[in-house]
């Protein structure tokens, strides 16, 4: 009998496809884990701020009823995204992120990715595309590695 353990990339895979399962959006179910060093520092899933309605209790979403496609007008919208919320958790709790990658099951939008730069993570791995081309300029020209995950 043959044992077969994940790769890393699986492994932290996975992790985040089951932390977007926290979702409060009624959209998207988004997840996102930033790891250093194979070790989990923190997560995010995107939903509203603490203390803050969410689009699930509230059973709406104003992006959706206004018909905007995705992408855009983001600041209509009651939630933070999975990126937003890991780095946030990272700040809230005292946590080094500089150097580490962070695990998403979307390409990170202009906004997160310019968060990504400037908080020090060198690279993003990703599960499926979000029409932001701005955000993968900004990415490249940054120095920030992403790369799309097929598993």
């Amino acid at each position: 009998m043959v044992i077969t353990r994940p790769t890393w990339d699986e492994y932290f895979a996975a992790i985040t496809r089951q932390v977007a399962t926290r979702s409060t959006c009624l959209r998207r179910k988004v997840g996102a884990i930033i790891v250093k060093d194979k070790r989990i520092l923190t997560t995010g899933y995107n939903g509203a701020p603490m203390g803050v309605k969410n689009c699930l209790d509230i059973g709406t979403c104003l992006r959706e009823e206004l018909g905007v496609p995705s992408g855009e007008r983001q600041e209509i919208c009651r939630g933070l995204h999975a990126e937003q919320n890991a780095i946030i958790q990272a700040s809230y709790h005292g946590v080094r992120i500089k150097g580490a990658v962070i695990y998403c099951t979307n390409q990170p939008c202009v906004l997160c990715a310019k968060m990504i730069i400037n908080c020090g993570i060198r690279k993003i791995y990703y599960f499926e595309d979000y029409p932001d081309e701005l955000a993968m300029e900004l990415l490249v020209e940054a120095g920030v590695e992403s790369i799309r995950l097929d598993f």
